[in-house]
């Protein structure tokens, strides 16, 4: 039987046991169902050689060709992965387009007696949810924006907001990066899984609440913002921490040892700003990296490349602006700081 999915709450609102994406492995790392697991029915490999066949020889040998490796992969599945499921188990198992693969894969969990189904329309369907709720409705909520220049600690203010109360919607997170050409924190998702992994942050919002999203550019590191999240920001008022460069370098430092503790990480990257600024003071940057100067690199960045940079886009925005003061960036200041933008951004949503 193969389910509708009409909004992104009903997947969890079904109670699967399990959700299994069918497709290949490439499809399946690209993005997918949030909380599926891969058990393919045909890896990469072969989905190119049935597709293939399919089309130099004739759809008929490419489904016996493919039926045949369908079985003997899905027997390895129940042999393997799904060898301690009981009974009572009921999976969920999607494909491309809710069709053969995943109609294969349930038709033999059915028979062994697991209650199995499918989603209508497979995985296109609910990249259609995704993209219906990022790119065809606007945003839910009344925006906030945390804002404040480099090291400010804006991600570590945001990520104590939840716990006074405050609704956030955590783009950094999401996008697994920090913002900036030194935020590479491994790989990023793709955008599809990025879209998907927003769609369902958006979903659980309380449209009656503010929320509050940290200031960014269009791309968080390679993943694009969607319009309308965007636009939303853009027009929203704003929260900025102000703290002087001091506090700010010391801040970065604490938060950027991964960065300090590869010297040769750190000069690549600083390698990549030489089309913003003259060759002498990249080289004074790269020598200070290199000598383990970092307060005083860090100084240098922020004073020359990230505040004038943040300023230019500020004079373009005509919202209003609250600052909150921050002498310093310790832990115990972040926690007075998350309390005073808590406070403030009802007042910011008033205005």
């Amino acid at each position: 039987m193969a389910i509708t999915l009409t909004s992104l709450s009903d997947l969890a609102a079904h109670g699967f046991d399990d959700i299994i994406d069918a497709r290949a492995p490439a499809e399946y790392a690209e993005d997918h169902l949030p909380g599926a697991i891969s058990l393919a029915v045909l890896d990469d490999a072969e989905r190119a050689q049935v597709g293939t066949i399919y089309k130099q020889v004739s759809p008929f040998s490419a489904r016996k060709i493919g039926a045949a490796l369908v079985a003997q992969n899905v027997a390895r599945h129940l042999q393997g992965p799904l060898a301690d499921k009981p009974g009572g188990w009921r999976p969920l198992v999607y494909c491309w387009r809710g069709g053969q693969r995943s109609g294969s894969f349930a038709l033999i969990l059915s028979q062994v007696g697991w209650r199995v189904e499918t989603i209508a329309g497979g995985y296109k369907a609910w990249r259609g949810l995704v993209v219906k709720a990022l790119y065809d409705t606007p945003f839910p909520c009344k925006v906030v924006v945390l804002d404040g220049n480099t090291g400010s600690a804006k991600t570590e203010i945001l990520n104590l907001l939840p716990a006074l109360g405050v609704q956030v919607l955590d783009l950094e997170g999401l996008a697994h990066h920090r913002g900036s050409v030194f935020g590479n924190r491994g790989a990023q998702p793709s955008q599809k899984a990025f879209d998907c992994a927003l769609a369902m942050a958006m979903s659980k919002l309380d449209p009656s609440r503010p929320v509050v999203i940290e200031a960014e550019s269009s791309k968080v590191g390679e993943c694009r913002l969607p319009p309308g999240i965007w636009k939303a920001m853009q027009s929203a008022p704003r929260i900025a921490i102000a703290a002087e460069v001091p506090a700010r370098a010391a801040y970065l430092l604490r938060a950027y040892s991964d960065m300090t503790a590869d010297a040769a990480r750190l000069l690549r990257i600083v390698e990549q700003l030489r089309p913003f600024h003259a060759a002498d003071r990249i080289a004074a940057w790269q020598a200070m990296a290199g000598a383990g100067d970092f307060a005083e690199l860090a100084a240098g960045l922020m004073q020359h490349h990230y505040d004038p940079r943040y300023a230019r886009h500020r004079a373009r925005i005509e919202t209003g602006l609250t600052e909150i003061a921050a002498q310093d960036l310790g832990a115990q200041d972040l926690a007075r700081l998350a309390d005073l933008v808590a406070r403030a951004v009802q007042t910011a949503v008033v205005r």
